[in-house]
């Protein structure tokens, strides 16, 4: 019962506009109240759990997807690709998401998709009949393929708080970013007739040059993720030397390729990735220590026991399960959901008989939804902001996409293992 009102205080701290980390700090010293728990040891244990060579990557990829945004990576990309099926029906919406995409494979936020791809496509998009709601809700989906495409910061978070492979999540969450790419491009193509009229005068930048020169300008962005994944997998480098070689290779791309990177725009990206690296470090912080109360209270185990009792059916387990984490994500941002709830349910899914690894993309599946639904949907918000488009005429065709392509994809993760731990397994890291 504690813990649960402790759930309470962080949601409603959260609605009322407290910042997230601060909302973590105030559970903290609730709990720390409630079960007489000795701070000295906890906040002893939490600097400990922070104490990884795996959390290096976090600032390292979140400061290469800034250098992509300042360095006009992002802008060869989407040339690249427009020139490729830019010109099809329905080629301009399938060629955002491609660009979300590949650079969900180099930068592994959604944030920095959403601000990259969102500025570069949504003016092209409504010359070419797009709807400005309708393209804020296909940016707002398809900016989440960088949590579900490695390298990400989420499958990071998971695996730190878990104790999995951080490779293994990468790899697991691969299969549903397929399925998320073909559901939506194809829920795009029947959209374009139906929902709105695409033209295909309105020719955009990229398809103002022939394929070969636009491929030869996107070769070095091509690259990264050739890099960053083959290395990984190849067993060439870690996870964290590989965000190292991300940024580095950024630099020099944005540097001394396209020129597009100067001294005082590597300074703003610095500072920008510094303070998100900074948020995000607070509420793994006190994450960790709420972590361990409720372990050391049996919170974890009891849970299970309580859920088990009122549904003893797997697949009614798996879809309670399924159903909290949307609602969670409704609320809480991604990174909440990651270390706190996935956390938190990872015994019941045990226990229902699905492996931690297959449980991680089930969660990323989950922030898909959840970061696009309001009250919070911080990524649809976000995507409106970008687009200069209403809130309210968003959330339909959102909801729409998330129904007919994500939900979908979420409850296959689900129900089908091997779509999640065929390549973990293939790789050799289960």
């Amino acid at each position: 019962m504690e813990a649960a009102f402790g759930i309470l205080i962080l949601l409603v701290l959260m609605i009322i506009g407290v910042p997230v980390a601060w909302s973590f700090a105030a559970v903290l010293a609730y709990l720390s109240f409630i079960y007489d728990v000795n701070l000295d040891t906890i906040m002893g244990q939490g600097y400990r759990s922070l104490d990884s060579v795996i959390l290096i990557a976090l600032p390292l990829f979140v400061l290469t997807g800034y250098l992509m945004q300042g360095g006009g990576i992002a802008h060869r990309l989407v040339a690249f690709i427009e020139v490729l099926v830019g010109k099809r029906r329905g080629g301009m919406g399938a060629s955002m998401v491609l660009a979300s995409g590949i650079f969900g494979a180099i930068a592994g936020t959604a944030t920095a998709a959403v601000a990259s791809i969102g500025t570069i496509m949504i003016g092209p998009l409504e010359k070419r009949g797009y709807p400005r709601h309708y393209s804020s809700a296909l940016l707002g989906i398809s900016s989440l393929l960088g949590i579900l495409i490695p390298p990400s910061i989420t499958m990071i978070l998971f695996a730190v708080v878990t104790r999995q492979s951080v490779a293994a999540c990468f790899a697991a969450s691969i299969g549903p970013a397929i399925l998320l790419i073909i559901g939506l491009i194809v829920a795009n193509r029947f959209s374009v007739g139906r929902l709105f009229q695409e033209t295909m005068e309105a020719a955009t930048q990229g398809h103002a040059v022939s394929k070969a020169r636009a491929t030869v300008r996107a070769l070095p962005a091509l690259s990264l993720p050739v890099i960053i994944l083959g290395g990984i997998y190849g067993g060439v480098f870690t996870p964290t030397e590989a965000a190292a070689v991300a940024a580095f290779c950024a630099c020099l791309i944005g540097f001394f390729v396209y020129r597009d990177l100067s001294l005082k725009i590597f300074a703003r990206n610095v500072i920008a990735a510094a303070e998100t690296t900074g948020t995000v470090i607070l509420i793994l912080l006190f994450s960790f220590m709420i972590g361990r109360v409720l372990a050391s209270e049996g919170v974890p185990q009891d849970l299970t026991e309580w859920v088990t009792t009122l549904v003893e059916n797997p697949i009614l387990i798996l879809l309670t399960v399924n159903l909290v984490l949307i609602l969670a994500g409704m609320i809480m941002d991604d990174v909440s959901v990651t270390v706190v709830v996935a956390p938190l349910f990872l015994p019941l899914m045990l226990e229902a008989g699905m492996h931690p690894v297959h449980f991680a993309s089930v969660v990323a599946c989950s922030v898909v939804i959840g970061a696009n639904s309001p009250p919070v949907a911080p990524i649809l918000y976000m995507a409106c902001r970008i687009g200069r488009a209403s809130i309210h005429q968003t959330v339909a065709p959102a909801i729409a996409l998330m129904l007919v392509v994500a939900l979908p994809v979420m409850l296959i993760t689900t129900f089908v293992p091997e779509l999640s731990l065929f390549l973990p397994r293939l790789l050799g890291f289960l």
